[in-house]
């Protein structure tokens, strides 16, 4: 729901939410802090290495790749279903976006963080758990089922409210997992230090589809059985972190001291809205931002739903798919980062934005192809995912000098938080508007129709883009972090 590096960035291809960066939520701490000399030790770098790893576990398989199956079945009405899983994606990071400002100040300020990353931490967890006692479909299956209402409301609606507040909780632990990184490097080795996190995360991805598949696939197990090994996946690895990482006394800025740690963060979010209009092309290239952000999210937050009623890929094939659309990924960062190099990040930027324009015509144009064409996709968009979001970080850092970097980044963060908001409801709406009879035999078309929506996000970004002026290069570093949650953050 999960990464850093200097100017090249990982992606990782369920991310749909997590799309976040070092100093998460948003206004943090000063350069002077960031760089202060603080007593870390390897022991410290691999609890927070380790919990990378583990909530891997649950983007993987609660928000990517079989929840989202489980989910439409369990609803009955695939329609109706999918698109109240984009409802419940964009509820969750209303409630995140809203509060980011708060949790970022009580990240970097206050003295709690291993406290409220073990709440958050807590909550998704034990809400994860809890889908065990869901009915028990088997990945074989298909339907249609009927379930007695529990309390008076359908099944699925536990479902769903299980699952928002599962995903709040994964998404309330990364302002406090992120706002550690400062506190375990340096300036010389942040960007080691990151990747060696993305790299954990990676192999926590890959693990966990390994036992997604030998429960569903291998034993023929329901998804159930999946999401509790998810649960107790996340468990297992976190504790270790919560014992390495250390706690740190509270702290403010300069002057802030007799202001509440809440107004921190809101102060901070109206001080830099002032300032971004003093940066030319900045506000244009952050709506451009906002628009492809939203897209990716949107692409990555249904492609399972997508694959499994238009391509009729099973749950298998689904984990498979997402890890092939991973492994694309990784060279889609380090070509473009190195193109970008050579021709400027905006260029490279549109270029990797017709990219995904592409993949998702491809989709569209070909679905009677057979599934073939679904692996096409997701390996061009894989490339996509890999370079558009690394090379989009590179150009914002280009617009802003150093000192002000870690500012803007906690804004660029916010940004990114927002847009996850608009397009899984934009998508789930079309649905209802393209089939509001939810008639199974336009299941397919209203996912074609919804597809064809976020299609135009990307191009309108484009536009945009030709508008903004190429940033001169170097006049800023990018330090970025993203959580690997296997979620299109």
């Amino acid at each position: 729901m999960h990464m850093i590096q200097l100017h090249v960035q990982f992606i990782p291809t369920w991310s749909w939410v997590s799309i976040d960066y070092p100093l998460d939520g948003v206004y943090h701490m000063s350069n002077e802090q960031t760089t202060k000399k603080v007593p870390t030790d390897r022991k410290e770098r691999v609890g927070w290495y380790l919990y990378d790893l583990a909530n891997t576990s649950f983007t993987v398989l609660i928000v990517t790749a079989l929840f989202p199956l489980y989910f439409r079945l369990l609803v009955g009405n695939e329609t109706l279903g999918d698109a109240m899983w984009g409802y419940a994606g964009s509820i969750t990071m209303i409630v995140i976006a809203l509060s980011s400002p708060v949790l970022g100040a009580i990240a970097d300020f206050g003295g709690s963080k291993k406290k409220f990353m073990g709440f958050y931490t807590s909550i998704c967890i034990i809400f994860t758990a809890m889908m065990i006692f869901l009915p028990p479909i088997l990945p074989t299956e298909s339907g249609p089922f009927s379930f007695p209402p529990v309390l008076g409301l359908d099944i699925w609606v536990w479902a769903w409210l299980i699952f928002i507040i599962a995903n709040i909780g994964f998404q309330g632990a990364l302002p406090f997992y992120n706002a550690w990184l400062p506190e375990i490097s340096t300036e010389e080795n942040i960007g080691r230090i990151g990747g060696y996190g993305f790299a954990a995360g990676y192999v926590g991805a890959m693990a966990t589809i390994l036992i997604a598949l030998v429960t569903t696939f291998v034993y023929g197990l329901p998804y159930t059985y999946a999401f509790i090994l998810s649960a107790l996946f996340f468990l297992v690895f976190s504790i270790p972190s919560f014992i390495m990482l250390k706690s740190r006394p509270a702290k403010k800025l300069p002057g802030e001291e007799d202001i509440g740690i809440a107004r921190v963060g809101f102060r901070r979010v109206a001080n830099t809205l002032r300032q971004i209009r003093n940066y030319e092309g900045l506000p244009l290239f952050l709506v451009a931002y906002f628009l492809f952000s939203d897209a990716i999210t949107t692409v990555i937050y249904y492609a399972a739903i997508f694959g499994a009623a238009v391509y009729a890929f099973d749950t298998t094939m689904t984990l498979v798919f997402f890890a092939v659309t991973q492994l694309a990924a990784i060279p889609g960062a380090f070509i473009f980062g190195s193109i970008a190099d050579r021709i400027g990040t905006k260029k490279t930027l549109i270029s990797t934005l017709f990219i995904w324009i592409a993949a998702l015509l491809i989709a569209y144009l070909f679905v009677g192809f057979g599934q073939t064409i679904w692996w096409i996709v997701g390996m061009i968009a894989g490339v996509g995912m890999g370079s558009s979001q690394s090379t989009a970080r590179s150009m914002f850092g280009q617009f802003i000098p150093e000192e002000k970097k870690t500012e803007m980044y906690g804004f660029y963060a916010l940004t990114g938080k927002f847009a996850a908001i608009l397009g899984p409801f934009v998508y789930g709406s079309v649905l209802l508007l393209v089939n509001p009879q939810q008639l199974p035999s336009l299941t397919i078309e209203a996912h074609m129709a919804a597809m064809l929506v976020i299609l135009l996000f990307f191009v309108v970004a484009i536009l945009l883009l030709l508008k903004v002026r190429q940033p001169v290069k170097g006049e800023a570093e990018v330090y970025l972090e993203d959580d690997i949650p296997f979620a299109v953050e």
